[in-house]
């Protein structure tokens, strides 16, 4: 490396380490203006975070052959060599790039945008900083680890005017869109109540319980952990099943939930619910999860459409479906019921009858839909939204509105109690223990600080 990058790149890391101050101050008079793209121009995308997902959305938005790769990040050198063996044939260089330090791969001039498939309390901070340093940036569901990350990478995307894309995939599904469709149509009739679940059987062992050892010798425990409280490295806290601790994730409510939930708020219109009220615990699993085994939160909302309660679901020791089906969305209707989920979507009439002699009708027609590509139009939507510079489909700040409804389940949980949530204000109503939950605790060198756009 030369004397002057040197220079440069010892400059940016002390002023990512301050909070980014440098940045800020020298992007006061306006936005970070980015590379114009045209039409025909290859995109250089970055990952941060070379797992299972976000070599899947690499993957995805390699077929479009819009892209290149122009550096990969992760704490874990085999993850990052992993991603790199499926990289190499869309990367700028040859052997490609490779960074531990994210801030690192920000740096880099070349990279017009980043994905960020980290572990959840791992995505606030990247996406600030992307934005900060010029970025576009597709980030995996749920947004964020807690409400107030969510909201300040909504005011990073926006000062920035960066391009920010969720992972929730389903808004860019053909059948789902029809879904809501008929939800918003008045198809169904008035929308009183929604299930939404997860249903699955791993009882007794669940994740296992392994003791706490040394972590891999390619592994950066202590960077994994980041902003997340300083614990013993331990092998379910890291890779497939970190979901399961609340240092970093929020468990089966917030990973799979937020997709279901996003969908509710989609169909039914509404940003965010009046309350949230949830009961469960880890009540038969013999693991070392810290997250439910048995969850129930009942979320009641205010929407365009009319008052209806929303219920979410989930059960790890009993896989028993609903109509067969072991995961999903039910909107019940005046009307009628329709399902929809991955696979496809039904709408099921109610009947009624005006005298006991006559034969009952439908209140509605029935219909079904089949499955459609979600994950391929979703990254294509984002990559056309960086050339546009139109917001993406599933947008930075409709996904901070549906990843906090999960959010303030799991707040309900912690406290034992029923919460009201003023979601203008994005505060909870009369409830001071709750209220200190929006917020993280990040551990040094890391500090809430940095998340100031």
């Amino acid at each position: 490396m030369s004397p002057e990058k040197q220079t440069n790149r010892r400059s940016f890391m002390k002023r990512t380490a301050m909070g980014t101050a440098g940045i800020s101050l020298a992007l006061a008079a306006g936005p970070f203006p980015g590379k114009v793209l045209g039409a025909n121009d290859k995109i250089a995308v970055g990952l941060i975070g070379c797992g299972g997902q976000g070599c899947y959305d690499m993957r995805s938005m390699m077929k479009t052959g819009e892209i290149v790769i122009s550096g990969l990040c992760d704490v874990s050198v085999s993850q990052r060599d992993k991603a790199a063996e499926q990289a190499k044939e869309y990367a700028m260089e040859n052997p490609i790039r490779g960074y531990k330090d994210f801030r690192e791969l920000l740096e880099c001039p070349k990279t017009d945008a980043v994905i960020i498939g980290t572990p959840d309390h791992w995505h606030a901070l990247p996406t600030v900083m992307a934005c900060q340093a010029g970025k576009d940036v597709y980030v995996e569901k749920p947004l964020a680890l807690t409400i107030y990350e969510g909201r300040k990478m909504v005011e990073a995307a926006r000062k920035y005017e960066r391009v920010v894309q969720t992972g929730t995939q389903q808004r860019s599904g053909s059948h789902f869109q029809k879904a809501v469709e008929l939800v918003r149509s008045g198809r169904i009739g008035k929308v009183s109540f929604v299930r939404t679940f997860n249903y699955d059987n791993s009882h007794p062992q669940g994740i296992g319980n392994p003791p706490d050892c040394d972590p891999p010798a390619d592994l950066d425990w202590d960077f994994w952990l980041g902003p997340a409280p300083k614990r013993p490295y331990n092998p379910n806290r890291c890779f497939d099943s970190f979901r399961w601790f609340f240092d970093y994730s929020g468990g089966k409510i917030t990973d799979w939930g937020t997709h279901l939930i996003d969908v509710v708020h989609w169909a039914m219109e509404s940003e965010w619910p009046k309350s949230a009220s949830a009961t469960g615990g880890v009540y038969y699993l013999e693991d070392n999860r810290e997250t439910p085994d048995t969850l129930t939160v009942t979320y009641e909302f205010d929407s365009p459409q009319g008052p209806f309660i929303m219920e979410y679901q989930n059960r790890e020791c009993n896989s028993n479906p609903i109509s067969g089906h072991g995961y999903g969305i039910f909107f019940y209707g005046s009307d009628g019921t329709l399902f929809v989920d991955r696979s496809g979507y039904e709408l099921m009439p109610e009947t009624r009858r005006r005298d006991r002699n006559e034969k009952p009708i439908n209140r509605t027609q029935p219909e079904k839909g089949d499955t459609s590509d979600q994950h391929f139009p979703h990254v294509k939507n984002f990559l056309e939204c960086m050339r546009t510079r139109k917001r993406p489909t599933s947008d930075v700040e409709i996904t901070h509105r549906s990843t906090s409804t999960p959010h303030l389940g799991n707040i309900s949980l912690h406290v034992g109690r029923k919460i009201h949530w003023d979601g203008e204000k994005e505060k909870v109503i009369g409830d001071r223990e709750a209220s200190k939950l929006l917020k993280p605790k990040y551990r040094k060198p890391w500090k809430i600080s940095m998340l100031d756009a």
